[in-house]
């Protein structure tokens, strides 16, 4: 009986520790929960954390197992092409409406904080997402996705070097709406003289 106050006040103390680290999460966000408006300081550095600590240890010191080659490189950028650039960026930067415009946004890639991630972190990222964020896990169970993801990592440690024509390479594979297909035909029939 006498454990049962103290399990009370642990229980109060815990509700009343939630209700003021929400309370002063919104308080740090200037426009609440809203994916358009900056975060705050607070709740950058709670959403960072909360991703690291979100890979397991195991995770962080997996190697690598695909080679470092032009054509996995090749491989990877169809990949990328297909299933990241729309958020990430045919370079890496997320610089796309998609990506801009979620919360977090899409990182650029070529910078220090996905850089400095293992490869093992990187891979865990890309086969399971991360939770409240708008990155999908792209693992199915098949070894195929393992494999994909694998090389989806060499390209992301070559984004900071990626040349004028691979990023064109990535381009041409991108899928395009019919909008943007009619877009670039009507743009072609311009530049050819077409005056229809």
């Amino acid at each position: 009986m006498k454990a049962l106050p103290w399990f009370l006040c642990g229980v109060l103390a815990t509700g009343a520790a939630f209700i003021l680290s929400a309370a002063a999460f919104i308080l740090f966000s200037a426009n609440g929960f809203a994916a358009s408006s900056r975060p705050g300081p607070l709740e950058t550095w709670l959403a960072t954390h909360a991703r690291a600590a979100a890979i397991p240890a195991s995770a962080r010191n997996l190697a690598n197992p695909i080679p470092d080659t032009a054509e996995t490189l090749s491989e990877a950028r169809a990949h990328w092409a297909d299933h990241c650039a729309s958020c990430h960026a045919a370079d890496g930067s997320g610089d796309t409406p998609l990506g801009r415009h979620t919360w977090p946004p899409a990182p650029d890639m070529r910078q220090p904080p996905t850089q400095r991630q293992t490869d093992g972190e990187l891979f865990f990222t890309i086969q399971n997402g991360v939770r409240f964020t708008a990155m999908p896990a792209w693992a199915t169970g098949a070894a195929h996705d393992a494999h994909d993801s694998w090389k989806l990592v060499r390209l992301i440690r070559h984004l900071p070097a990626l040349t004028a024509d691979e990023k064109a390479d990535i381009l041409r594979q991108t899928p395009r709406t019919p909008a943007e297909l009619q877009e670039e035909i009507e743009e072609q029939k311009f530049l050819n003289g077409d005056k229809e």
